[in-house]
């Protein structure tokens, strides 16, 4: 099949031709390590992950690049704030970034490069800009002349004229325009600096990305990704950068994927909506925020629901009462452990429960399959089941289309269930051959989309440990009730055993009775 991509250079959707056969060359923009990560982070990252995933699976061979900018004004900024030197806030923040990314699924890339490890690429560049008549020096600073570069404006499809009309506030008057932009930046008194034939400075934000892009991949390469907010003007500085230093083109292809809102508004801190990826993964499963970061199509924007309710008597409140630490109904205190406990995402919550789901199945399969080592014969509902590798592919194929891929995945759970719920009357061969087909897609499956791949029994174990965290539910209690109810049952109180399940059933809790005794999880 012919793997497409929607490229935001034409806003066509394009056959992806490598510039090398059998060849992707890929560079996404990395975060800048002043502080934690965020959840708009996640689904940059996430989407960048399927697409190395998918294009390696499909026999590529992925040279995947993703930077660290570990020098920049907030970096100074917080490092100041906190006393500690830059260096050891990107260290810090490096290895949190790690952490998150880790708990994601997120594969590290082949190659992750940080801009005070390039000073020397990234001066190169910018004398290449000098003398071509791209640049400008102003007093130890060095700034892009951007109407000298007629092609400017061709990926974010903005005019050079609007872009004149639109910059009322000159903020530097020593800029020939308004929309020039530093490549070099003159030290100031504190910060890190490096030598350059301009003076003692550091780079300006836009020029390390096509300074680390292009020492790796070449001056043009396949693929650039990122969120749709660098677009303008990353995106759209790196390729006038790239190309008016080395007249080629810089990137054939550009991905972007859409923004995470947040209860339908656009995620951000002054509109304190904005939750790290560590808060979200503290209170669910990390594979059920990928979950839910595939369920959409990574170009489309993405609602992330937040509901607040208050732990005491279980009402809806708003963000103002959790952060005045007190319920408007029940009039209770909440503390600050209280507080965290009653912001809730019900996206999540039904991103474990799928989850569970998902990997119930799973265990069902490998406990059928045992350690048999079999091979594959006649299989039952052949033309559904060979049907499934040629549906998950053209998903994937078309664009990267992880949220129908993921579809057919669970068409292949409820395949497999029903497989298993018909065996009767069936050849045992027939059943094993069958799972057996069925396992080896799930494995594949699993290995592009990046969910489904730890073992099912363990994951089953944190799932159900995370559902009762984030419905608030003592776990203890619930045992002790179950544990009465069976008792009732035992000596034929009916009506106790009953009132029991009902006030499990309450609590959101749903019973399992069967040949080994009582278990439970949280509903759904």
């Amino acid at each position: 099949m012919t793997v497409t991509i929607y490229n935001t250079l034409t806003n066509h959707k394009e056959e992806l031709k490598p510039l090398e056969p059998g060849k992707i060359s890929m560079y996404v923009c990395g975060v800048t390590v002043y502080d934690m990560s965020h959840i708009g982070h996640a689904r940059a990252y996430v989407t960048a992950d399927v697409i190395y995933r998918f294009l390696e699976a499909s026999g590529f061979e992925v040279t995947y690049v993703r930077n660290f900018t570990d020098v920049d004004d907030k970096i100074i900024k917080r490092a100041n704030e906190l006393g500690i030197t830059t260096n050891d806030l990107t260290e810090q923040n490096i290895k949190e970034f790690h952490k998150d990314m880790d708990a994601l699924g997120v594969k590290r890339p082949d190659i992750e490069p940080r801009v005070t490890d390039h000073i020397p690429e990234i001066i190169a560049t910018v004398e290449a800009l000098v003398d071509r008549g791209h640049a400008y020096v102003v007093e130890g600073d060095v700034y892009f002349d951007v109407p000298s570069w007629a092609e400017y404006g061709k990926l974010s499809k903005r005019n050079l004229d609007d872009l004149k009309a639109g910059a009322r506030v000159q903020v530097d008057e020593r800029k020939r325009t308004p929309m020039d932009f530093a490549l070099w930046k003159a030290s100031k008194p504190g910060e890190p600096m490096w030598n350059s034939p301009w003076g003692k400075g550091r780079p300006g934000w836009h020029i390390e990305c096509t300074a680390m892009s292009t020492k790796y991949l070449g001056q043009t390469f396949d693929i650039h990704g990122g969120g749709k907010d660098l677009v303008f003007p990353h995106h759209e500085n790196e390729i006038a950068q790239a190309e008016a230093a080395y007249g080629v083109p810089f990137v054939n292809y550009f991905f972007h994927n859409g923004f995470v809102n947040i209860d339908k508004e656009k995620m951000s801190k002054s509109l304190n909506n904005f939750f790290t990826i560590r808060e979200i993964c503290e209170r669910y499963d990390p594979e059920a925020l990928r979950y839910f970061l595939l369920t959409t199509h990574y170009r489309s924007p993405i609602n992330f629901e937040v509901e607040f309710i208050c732990p005491h008597c279980k009402a809806a409140i708003d963000r103002a009462a959790v952060e005045d630490r007190k319920c408007p109904d029940c009039e209770s205190d909440m503390n600050d452990e209280q507080a965290g406990q009653a912001i809730r995402f019900p996206s999540l919550e039904d991103g474990q429960k799928r989850l569970n789901y998902l990997y119930t199945t799973r265990k069902r399969l490998d406990e059928f399959l045992g350690n048999a080592a079999t091979g594959v014969g006649v299989i039952v509902r052949s033309d559904e089941v060979e049907a499934l590798r040629p549906r998950f592919d053209e998903a994937m194929n078309d664009d990267f289309n992880a949220a129908a891929a993921v579809g057919v995945l669970a068409d292949a759970m409820r395949l497999s269930n029903e497989v298993l719920d018909n065996k009767e009357g069936k050849p045992e061969a027939m059943i094993t051959s069958t799972v057996q087909v069925l396992e080896n897609l799930l494995d594949y499956m699993s290995s592009v989309v990046g969910i489904l791949e730890r073992d099912a029994s363990l994951a089953l174990q944190s799932l159900q440990s995370r559902a009762v965290q984030s419905a608030s539910v003592d776990a203890a209690q619930i045992d002790g009730l179950v544990v009465e109810r069976n008792q009732a049952r035992a000596a034929k109180d009916f009506a106790r055993a009953d009132q029991i399940r009902d006030q499990l059933i309450e609590l959101g809790v749903e019973l399992m009775d069967g040949p080994q005794g009582t278990t439970w999880k949280i509903g759904g």
